[in-house]
């Protein structure tokens, strides 16, 4: 027998006795199609659902649904969150918070209670406090962020030149629009607004209103020359099809 099948087939009954002892003590299951490390601590009324890992010294508390299709590794979820379709490291997400789909938990976040991370959402060495909303498409690296802050879609913080790490601290009640390059270090003040697609270098004192954008102008013409051929070409496409 290869070494390969022995070991695999340790494993399996190595997590047969995890998941019989889970069963027992109150978790919930849809499926067995799960892996569950020995050490993983799961609170009696969990509900894991399919297609999940949880790994090393994890701990999901009470009330807290975690998948479909999530990554847990030496993560602590507290009491009531969800955890859907995501990656976590080395973390620890307080309680009631919602973490996903498809987002990226990096070592060393910390989140408060009522934490929103949404889709396609990247954080890294950050501290959250209560009621933040991150709804989609964002990084949040080496950061410190006050209570009820609202992340508009695509905002970063620009945290590595290269050479260094950089931290951004951001106030409590801040909106940071969407778009925002946050380009540490730098400090958003409590109750400051980040304009839409600004690139923020300098600090925004409380209640501010931040803004960085270049003065719009058009140039009249200048794109029908531009597009000539390339409109020229699909209405070469477009009248074959309808002969066609």
């Amino acid at each position: 027998m290869s070494s390969a099948k022995e070991n695999y087939q340790a494993a399996k009954a190595a997590f047969a006795k995890t998941f019989e002892k889970h069963l027992e003590n109150g978790v919930e299951f849809l499926s067995d199609n799960v892996w569950i490390d020995p050490e993983v601590e799961i609170a009696p009324g969990a509900v894991i659902l399919p297609g999940c890992i949880l790994r090393g010294k994890t701990v999901v508390g009470a009330g807290c649904v975690i998948g479909p299709n999530t990554l847990l590794e030496n993560t602590v979820v507290e009491a009531g969150s969800t955890v859907n379709a995501s990656q976590c490291y080395d973390s620890h997400l307080g309680p009631d918070n919602k973490i996903g789909p498809f987002t990226h938990v990096r070592t060393g976040t910390v989140t408060g209670a009522g934490v929103h991370l949404g889709a396609y959402v990247e954080t890294k060495n950050s501290n959250f406090a209560e009621g933040n909303t991150v709804s989609h498409l964002t990084y949040i690296g080496d950061s410190d962020v006050g209570k009820y802050c609202n992340f508009g879609c695509g905002t970063v913080t620009c945290n590595y030149d290269g050479e260094g790490k950089y931290r951004t601290t951001i106030g409590d009640y801040a909106f940071i629009g969407c778009n925002t390059n946050l380009v540490a270090p730098v400090k958003i003040g409590d109750r400051a607004f980040t304009a839409a697609g600004s690139t923020i270098s300098k600090d925004v004192p409380d209640g501010a209103l931040g803004i960085e954008r270049g003065k719009q102008a058009a140039i009249p013409g200048w794109s029908d020359k531009k597009l000539e051929k390339y409109v020229a070409k699909k209405e070469k496409l477009e009248a074959e099809r309808k002969k066609g």
